[in-house]
């Protein structure tokens, strides 16, 4: 299944009213199958399927890259089950995140069955010596927009990507901007891929309490999203010990957490 496709549609405008045509992202449902019994159903884009099941299982907490026996995917109906089998050790962790759900692209929370599960504890990113300078910032959104071929294509997709001082290393894309961090973080942990080093996860969608958990299941120490976060992501971002940069727009950004990863933190006025 191609990620997009041409569809023929109507445009009207000041000349009047013209055909074309115009590629739209694919959304297929990805069922997220664990030994045999689906945790999730998502809306999602058909691509890096793979990546998406790693992402999903390490940060819903429910196994670890290494705890990943191999996953298959299978056509299922009008969709996709992505089947992933773990070893037995891992087994006891489905039912501390399971998942009964036929989740929107927009919502990353919808079926879980309680609020401490939604407000579960974030994990806390170990502290380093990595620091970033406000031009690296830059550098990085500036990177991001040059890097999102579905969304040229399309006008419809988000995209999260890996910086890595010198530039983007890995960019992942999704019609739902939960799938394309999930994605990122599979494709940056599965088995084969390099050692991580310092980094920033970058965003083209605003920061939810559910994308800084999983940037800290990740143990991502700096978040820079085009779009500002929610209060409680950015409460949530300080407890979690990461530098929460949002909102860059005509040359300048905001921090809500942890600036000291700024070098230039001492000329704040």
């Amino acid at each position: 299944m191609d990620p997009a496709r041409p569809r023929a549609h109507l445009v009207f405008g000041p000349q009047g009213v013209a055909r074309a045509d115009r590629m739209l992202p694919e959304e297929a449902a990805v069922a997220l199958s664990f030994n045999g019994t689906t945790q999730a159903v998502m809306m999602a884009t058909p691509a890096d399927l793979e990546d998406f099941a790693y992402g999903f299982a390490l940060t819903e907490g429910i196994a670890t890259a290494a705890e990943i026996e191999r996953i298959d995917i299978e056509q299922a109906g009008q969709g996709l089950d992505v089947q992933t089998w773990l070893f037995p050790h891992a087994q006891s962790r489905l039912a501390d995140r399971r998942r009964t759900m036929a989740g929107p692209v927009g919502c990353g929370l919808c079926g879980i069955d309680s609020v401490e599960q939604a407000l579960r504890p974030v994990a806390r990113v170990a502290p380093s010596a990595f620091r970033m300078t406000p031009d690296q910032v830059h550098q990085a959104a500036q990177g991001l927009r040059d890097r999102q071929p579905l969304h040229d294509l399309t006008h419809a997709a988000h995209c999260a990507a890996l910086w890595q001082p010198g530039g983007l290393t890995m960019v992942r894309e999704d019609v739902g901007r939960h799938n394309a961090l999930d994605k990122l973080i599979g494709a940056a942990t599965r088995p084969g891929a390099a050692p991580l080093g310092d980094f920033a996860v970058v965003l083209t969608c605003r920061v939810s309490v559910d994308m800084v958990q999983k940037a800290a299941a990740f143990g991502a120490p700096v978040i820079i999203a085009m779009s500002a976060p929610t209060a409680h992501a950015a409460d949530l971002a300080d407890e979690a010990g990461i530098t929460l940069i949002a909102g860059l727009r005509g040359g300048q950004f905001h921090v809500y957490s942890h600036s000291d990863r700024l070098t230039e933190v001492a000329h704040v006025r």
